[in-house]
């Protein structure tokens, strides 16, 4: 096995143990919040080309000029799950805004995340892409799930969430939205 195939076995054996904990306590889950962390000074995204669920490449520096919402998640991660459809009500108040929602799949194939979806009310509408390997953890500097950075129209990760968020609350839309105005 080379370096690089036991370095991401290793950050994938971290994320599902950490994850496996959260499912241990999960009556003890703090509930979702609605704070974001400014990041001063802003920094430039990283790359992030992924295949999305029909299996077309989707390339963030496609999307220069617009707010991109990057939330990396997996199915297993209870707050990733109660997120889920609040990032969709999100995707609905903002998508005639100049403002895009990506949501990372890390580590699972399609057939999980599709029955995952079915459960998720409203189910989400906006791109689910896929890192099977998890590539964009290291890159985005992710160190647990979920994380949500947002990027602003000029390439630049302004706010970031660590944890789980209630993405439709008002004074996290109103950010969202000012950035692209």
């Amino acid at each position: 096995m080379s370096g690089k195939q036991s370095s991401r076995i290793r950050t994938l054996l971290v994320v599902l143990t950490l994850s496996l904990s959260g499912i241990t306590f999960a009556a003890e889950i703090p509930p979702l919040t609605h704070k974001l962390t400014a990041l001063n000074p802003p920094i430039n995204a990283p790359s992030l080309r992924l295949k999305n669920m029909d299996d077309e490449i989707v390339d963030i520096k496609d999307l220069k000029g617009k707010v991109v919402v990057v939330n990396f998640w997996a199915t297993w991660c209870p707050p990733c799950r109660r997120e889920m459809g609040s990032l969709e009500r999100l995707h609905l108040a903002t998508k005639d805004k100049n403002v895009v929602i990506l949501a990372v799949n890390i580590g699972e194939d399609v057939d999980t995340v599709f029955s995952f979806m079915g459960q998720v009310d409203p189910s989400p509408s906006f791109p689910i892409l896929f890192d099977l390997e998890a590539y964009s953890m290291k890159q985005w500097k992710v160190h647990g799930l979920p994380t949500t950075y947002i990027v602003n129209p000029e390439g630049k990760i302004v706010y970031r969430a660590i944890g789980g968020r209630e993405f439709d609350h008002p004074d996290i839309q109103k950010t969202v939205i000012n950035l692209g105005n």
